[in-house]
């Protein structure tokens, strides 16, 4: 809230702003704004589908394995910026030559997927590598050796 005159004056758009803050880890971001302050779709809003993502870590580095059964390691985008990793691609339905199938059910999901995490503070954004091997996605990143403090003695005298 803003004072004017001694006053408190309610800023309603200050509030929606701070529960969208709020918000955002459980539906994500809808829009996001450009540098010329337009609103823009972002990736997350236009995913079909979010991959199962397990993380875990060990003494020299974080792990992010993902599971993306039919997806091609050519149409799957990792990138890190700002702290924060995403994991974006499309997987595709096959469909053969001459494919004359009449499907009673069709539950896998096709489309475009993405998902982030914001990395820890240790973690190394230039000590990554990321492999694909039967539908896993297996992602490294790095740590950071930990700063010591650096203590200094005061003389006396």
């Amino acid at each position: 809230m803003n004072t004017l005159n001694g006053t408190l004056r309610w800023d309603p758009v200050r509030e929606l702003e701070a529960l969208g803050r709020r918000l955002t880890p459980v539906f994500g971001r809808p829009f996001e704004r450009r540098e010329n302050g337009e609103l823009k779709k972002s990736e997350a809003s236009m995913a079909d589908w979010a991959p199962v993502v397990d993380i875990a870590e060990d003494d020299a580095a974080y792990h992010v394995i993902a599971e993306l059964p039919d997806v091609k390691k050519e149409d799957v985008k990792v990138v890190i910026e700002s702290g924060v990793l995403s994991i974006t691609g499309e997987r595709t339905r096959k469909t053969e030559e001459g494919d004359k199938k009449t499907y009673h059910r069709v539950e896998r999901i096709t489309g475009k997927f993405y998902r982030s995490f914001v990395m820890p503070d240790d973690a190394d954004g230039a000590s990554v590598s990321a492999q694909m091997r039967d539908g896993v996605l297996d992602i490294r990143i790095g740590k950071r050796a930990e700063a010591k403090p650096k203590i200094v003695e005061i003389q006396v005298g």
